[in-house]
């Protein structure tokens, strides 16, 4: 059975679905003002791992991602770069679609951007309002965390440090791992200012806030309540407690049995950063002459709860780690005859069983492929031997397109499937 870390009780636990049979994924996407780097995909990566072994392990899964293309930051970099809000983000989201093809990556079933969930995110705050978890206040709607029983328990915030005091926090997002202590906003009330996008609505003229962007998207593509809700681990600060607040106080019901979070990937040591220009992108690679598939095996073969660091060595250690698997693989001797290798076929009966129960530890890929690469080794020597059987060629292959339908790197694959 498979078993998970669970970020909100801190420990690994049994998975068990809301519906049998179907699981309910929310994954935070990218914000599209600006290109996804190394780092991004890293987190977008072990969330595609997670669909596509919930997928090996039979269940259907329905996957919700939000695009961010309305924010402070994206109009900030729009009117940087002289342009509109839409085509900034329209611009940043081909390139996203781009890459996450190259990467294999199985498409959510609601893909939704921001601009697209205006209408929800509006009904939401009407809600909030009635039910005084959330005012107005100038024009603007702000969420009063000590209204909302539990606030903060994801991150195991301190409650009984809150600010007396009303203190009230505007920006879509804050820079840095800090708590604000202080109710936070749901909707930018339009002021005239040039460029900012705005709807005319029951609220007034506006825009939704980052805050209240994911819960709409949210209730509108896959319902109130979802199996595990996924991001990267910076999430844990504001964000995913964020989410979980007004998701509840807007339905009543617990929001999510089980939280993930993916560790950062790191440069050299040293977190990625413009004033560093150490920021990595998936295309100087491709242009260095390493494929997708390398890439994609690289940023999800050590564990998604761990740091990866990224140097050269250690990104050409993983890439000769895939190549030497494939070329083993490779060179496996097979013939016509059915008498075929005697030492190969239990091996070849033991490759998805063993990959199955290193998979099932908390999505231990790393763990995962080196059991299959190790066996894929040993049936190559008795093949040496004595060639395999086409019947036992079949049962191989069968065998490690199965496990590729989660590993997405040795065989071509359709991105959707």
């Amino acid at each position: 059975m498979l078993e998970i870390y669970n970020s909100m009780s801190r420990k690994i636990e049994t998975f068990t679905e809301r519906e049998e049979g179907k699981v309910r994924i929310f994954t935070c996407g990218p914000s599209i003002y600006q290109k996804a780097h190394l780092g991004n995909y890293r987190t977008f990566l072990y969330e595609d791992l997670l669909v596509r072994y919930l997928m090996f392990s039979g269940y259907d899964v329905e996957r919700a991602m939000n695009l961010t293309d309305i924010e402070d930051k994206a109009i900030s970099e729009a009117q940087k770069n002289e342009t509109d809000v839409e085509s900034l983000t329209g611009d940043v989201l081909k390139i996203f679609r781009s890459s996450l093809d190259g990467f294999g990556f199985i498409m959510p079933e609601h893909l939704v951007p921001a601009s697209e969930s205006i209408e929800m995110s509006v009904e939401i705050i009407k809600k909030l309002v009635e039910s005084g978890h959330a005012y107005e206040h100038e024009g603007d709607y702000f969420f009063d965390p000590l209204k909302a029983e539990g606030f903060g328990r994801l991150f195991g915030l301190d409650m009984s440090s809150w600010p007396e005091k009303k203190r009230r926090f505007k920006r879509d997002t804050y820079n840095g791992n800090r708590w604000n202590r202080g109710d936070f906003i749901l909707w930018h009330g339009h002021r005239g200012e040039e460029g900012h996008p705005s709807w005319n609505t029951a609220l007034g003229e506006g825009r939704p806030s980052w805050n209240i962007q994911d819960p709409a998207i949210i209730a509108m593509s896959i319902g109130d309540q979802v199996d595990i809700n996924c991001g990267g681990i910076d999430n844990i600060y504001r964000h995913h407690d964020y989410n979980i607040a007004v998701m509840e106080a807007y339905t009543g019901l617990d929001y999510s049995n089980y939280y993930m979070h993916g560790e950062h990937l790191i440069v050299e040591g040293r977190s990625m950063s413009k004033s560093r220009g150490n920021i990595i992108y998936p295309e100087q690679l491709i242009d260095m002459g390493f494929s997708w598939k390398e890439i994609r095996f690289f940023l999800t073969y050590k564990h998604y709860r761990k740091k990866l660091n990224y140097t050269a060595e250690n990104f050409e250690e993983a890439v000769r780690r895939l190549r030497g698997f494939r070329a083993d693989l490779k060179a496996v001797r097979y013939a016509a005859g059915e008498a075929g290798s005697p030492g190969a076929q239990k091996l070849i009966d033991a490759i998805v069983p063993d990959f199955r129960a290193a998979l099932d530890g908390d999505l231990s890929l790393g763990r995962g492929f080196d059991s299959t690469a190790a066996t894929v080794r040993r049936i190559k020597k008795c093949s040496d031997r004595q060639p395999l059987s086409s019947r036992q060629h079949e049962s191989l292959t069968k065998s490690l397109k199965k496990i590729d339908n989660v590993l997405n790197v040795i065989y071509a694959h359709n991105s959707s499937t």
